[in-house]
C-alpha cells in the first residue's frame, strides 16, 4: 500500500487506518493468545474439585471465539486443542473420548495452518493425545503416530520442557527407561518462560515425580 501514498494522497488517512489495523490485530491476538495461557496455567496447576473442567471448557470457548475471529492463525485453534485435552483428563469417563476427539480435530486444522505455531506445541499435544488415548476399536490411539509427533515436537523446540516431558512420559510407559530418564533431565533444566512462571513450577515438579518412577524402575531392571 506504500506505493500509492503520494499519488492518491486523498486516500492516505484510510490507507493508514487499514496499515494500523493489519498490525494490532496481531499484536491484539498475541495478548488474548498470552491471557489465554495464563488461565490455563491457573486452572491446571492450582485448581483443584469438580470446578475443574468447568473452567477448563470456558477456556476451550474463549480459544473457540478467538479461532472465529482470527480464522487463519493457528494459535487458537492449539489452545483449544489443549483446553479440551486437559478437560478430557479432568472429567475421565466415557465423555473423555468425544472431548480428546475434539480436541485433535482442532489440532489437525491448527497443525494445517502453522504447524511450528507456539513452538510447535501442536505436535506435542497431539503426541501426547496419541499415546494417552485408548487404541482401536476403543479410540484412536497410536504409539507409532505418538512418537513420530513427539519427535517433530523435538525438532521444533529441542530444549522446551513439555516436548521433553511428553517424550519422556511417552518412554516411560514403552519401558524405555534409560531414554525416558535422559529426556526428563532435560525437562527438567529447560529455560523458563516468562509469564509462564506457574507452569514452568507445575511442569517441574510433574517432571521430578516422572523421573523418580523412571530411576525406581531402572533400579529394579
Amino acid at each position: 500500500m506504500r506505493k500509492f501514498s503520494i499519488a492518491l494522497a486523498a486516500f492516505a488517512a484510510p490507507l493508514a487506518f487499514i496499515g494500523s489495523q493489519a498490525f494490532a490485530e496481531p499484536a491484539a491476538l498475541d495478548a488474548r493468545i498470552e491471557a489465554l495461557a495464563r488461565s490455563w496455567d491457573h486452572v491446571n496447576y492450582e485448581t483443584q474439585g469438580a470446578g475443574k473442567a468447568d473452567q477448563l471448557a470456558a477456556i476451550a470457548a474463549q480459544a473457540d471465539a478467538l479461532s472465529r475471529q482470527f480464522p487463519n492463525r493457528a494459535e487458537p485453534l492449539i489452545w483449544k486443542g489443549i483446553a479440551l485435552s486437559t478437560e478430557a483428563g479432568a472429567k475421565g469417563g466415557i465423555g473423555a473420548l468425544g472431548l480428546a476427539k475434539d480436541a485433535k480435530s482442532n489440532l489437525e486444522r491448527a497443525e494445517k495452518i502453522d504447524p511450528n505455531a507456539l513452538s510447535g506445541s501442536v505436535y506435542t499435544t497431539l503426541g501426547s493425545l496419541y499415546y494417552q488415548v485408548p487404541g482401536f476399536p476403543v479410540g484412536f490411539g497410536d504409539k507409532a503416530k505418538a512418537r513420530a509427533y513427539l519427535k517433530k515436537a523435538l525438532v521444533a523446540n529441542p530444549n522446551g520442557a513439555d516436548p521433553n516431558y511428553f517424550y519422556a512420559d511417552f518412554l516411560f510407559h514403552e519401558g524405555e527407561y534409560a531414554e525416558a530418564e535422559r529426556s526428563a533431565q532435560k525437562a527438567l533444566v529447560a529455560p523458563s518462560r516468562p509469564g509462564r512462571e506457574t507452569a514452568d513450577r507445575g511442569r517441574r515438579a510433574e517432571v521430578q515425580a516422572l523421573l523418580a518412577q523412571v530411576r525406581s524402575k531402572r533400579a529394579r531392571s
